[in-house]
């Protein structure tokens, strides 16, 4: 049984600054990590292999160089391959082009039963490159899931699917893509020999040419948009707190409007 979740190293969103100038942002010195959503897909896959002793648990990405060390990470918390795809045609991929770029390595793996990524990545939120990666594989999609059931003998899976105020139970044919939220379950840490034999395992750098993707189908030239500018917000005014009992507070609340020629 083949598991594959496709993760991504992201900034840390806590130490992002925008510089005020350019309008993009400043990743100097910014430490990276596993995208939070994609650390509860990685333990959905773990959970499985768990109770399933012949499942294998692939990961991969999209990246530069750097992203090797969160592969390594995702190795030693239980993933027993990772793969690389990194190249210079891929830099500035939209969610469509990336989506086109992680199928091109998801075919080139192989024979993948469930594929699990995250809802979304804390340095876009767009939430789109799961259900595309479904459509350039031609398989079905669940996304923001909180609990699955994996039936390998019936090739199904059985899902909660999260709505907000409450969820849906799907029952989908498999292969399929599922993308998680975090109430998925809790990810599970590094331990010290995985750590180690992370360390040992060779992880595969895969270009265009490997995945057999021409650079006009994959990076800039393949994107349809582009980020015009990332800002961030004007701070708000100090607000009032209003004291008193309900008839006082509503005095005060009309006292300060008229002041403020809100209402005459």
């Amino acid at each position: 049984m083949k598991l594959l979740v496709c993760v991504k190293q992201v900034p840390d969103t806590k130490e992002v600054k925008i510089d005020p100038v350019k309008g993009t942002l400043i990743r100097e010195g910014i430490p990276s990590i596993l995208n939070p959503d994609d650390a509860n897909a990685l333990e959905a896959a773990l959970s499985i292999k768990d109770t399933a002793p012949d499942a294998e648990v692939h990961v991969l990405t999209m990246g530069p160089p750097q992203a090797m060390y969160m592969l390594r990470e995702c190795l030693a918390m239980g993933a027993d391959y990772a793969y690389l795809l990194s190249d210079r045609a891929f830099g500035g991929a939209d969610t469509c082009a990336t989506s086109t770029t992680i199928a091109a390595g998801v075919n080139k793996i192989g024979n993948i039963d469930l594929i699990f990524a995250g809802r979304q990545a804390i340095d876009g939120d767009t939430a789109q490159v799961g259900p595309q990666l479904a459509q350039r594989l031609n398989i079905p999609v669940v996304t923001y899931v909180k609990d699955v059931d994996f039936k390998p003998k019936e090739r199904v899976a059985i899902v909660d699917r999260q709505l907000e105020n409450g969820y849906e139970v799907v029952k989908v044919q498999t292969p399929c893509v599922l993308t998680a939220v975090k109430e998925l379950n809790q990810p599970r840490f590094m331990s010290v020999r995985g750590i180690i034999e992370a360390y040992e395992k060779e992880i595969p750098v895969w270009t265009h040419e490997d995945v057999d993707l021409s650079p006009e189908n994959c990076g800039l030239e393949a994107s349809h948009t582009q980020v015009f500018r990332s800002f961030t917000p004007e701070p708000k005014g100090r607000g009032i707190m209003l004291t008193g009992s309900v008839p006082e507070m509503a005095d005060k609340l009309i006292a300060a409007l008229g002041e403020k020629h809100l209402i005459g």
